[in-house]
């Protein structure tokens, strides 16, 4: 079902910011059964992005309840929350009084192969690099065109991922999820201050993660790494077996970010 403003329709303006201008936020949130495990951290980073984008503060009560009700008796769901600027005057310059657009979509949750969390995932070394905008690194705004162009260069069924760097040379994360790297018997994930989005997983796993690094990661830095391994608040873990070439395994850091994903609350998908 799909919600807009709280009535079941599946259209907006054509003249909505969301739609000219990218002028807004999502959350992509999984439930399992009655429960959706990050909610709370999906809550605070949308707060972070209403903050930054001068947008009204979401009411999560409202949002849990149309969630739910959107959900409908799917036990197992993917629900996309989007909030745009609404309906403005042409131009670039924002309403003085904005119209929220609120819009609750909830989908199936994709069966998901039990192999690619034993053995792991290839991924697309990308091309397109992310560029640098502080202001807007970090929130999940509407503008994916970087993701979608770094997307469309493969079409082989078998890489499951791409690894987006930056203009500096440095990894930071792939199209649809977070990295980590083990280096060292170091836990270190890519700092996320110019570019990129700071995933609700990647957060709880830098609570859980001791001696973790968050820094810049050198592209020669990531390829040499003992374990890589992805976060994605839909998808859970991830190993990486291999970027382009370059061949990992699973090592204990992963197998046990796995469990903690586990006792989170979410369902086992491990072979």
């Amino acid at each position: 079902m799909i919600l807009v403003d709280g009535q079941p329709q599946d259209t907006v303006s054509a003249l909505d910011r969301g739609l000219l201008y990218g002028d807004g936020l999502f959350e992509t949130i999984r439930f399992a059964g009655d429960a959706a495990p990050l909610w709370s951290r999906h809550m605070q980073r949308l707060a972070l992005g209403c903050e930054r984008l001068g947008l009204p503060a979401a009411d999560p009560v409202l949002l849990w309840r149309e969630a739910q009700a959107a959900r409908g008796d799917m036990t197992h769901a993917v629900v996309r929350i989007t909030l745009t600027r609404g309906v403005g005057t042409r131009g670039y310059a924002m309403p003085a009084l904005p119209q929220v657009a609120r819009i609750v979509a909830a989908f199936p949750m994709p069966a998901l192969d039990a192999a690619l969390y034993r053995d792991g995932v290839r991924l697309h070394l990308c091309e397109t690099r992310l560029a640098e905008q502080p202001r807007l690194a970090g929130i999940k705004h509407l503008n994916r065109l970087e993701q979608v162009l770094a997307r469309a260069e493969w079409s082989d069924p078998s890489i499951a991922e791409g690894l987006l760097c930056d203009m500096r040379g440095h990894a930071v994360s792939a199209t649809a999820a977070n990295l980590f790297a083990v280096i060292g018997g170091v836990p270190v994930t890519p700092a996320l201050e110019r570019c990129g989005v700071a995933g609700v997983l990647r957060a709880a796993l830098l609570e859980a993660l001791p001696r973790l690094e968050v820094r810049d990661l050198p592209l020669h830095e990531c390829l040499a790494a003992d374990e890589l391994f992805l976060s994605s608040s839909v998808r859970g873990i991830l190993p990486v077996q291999a970027v382009g070439d370059t061949v990992f395994a699973p090592g204990p850091v992963t197998r046990a970010m796995q469990a903690h994903w586990r006792g989170l609350g979410f369902p086992m998908e491990q072979a």
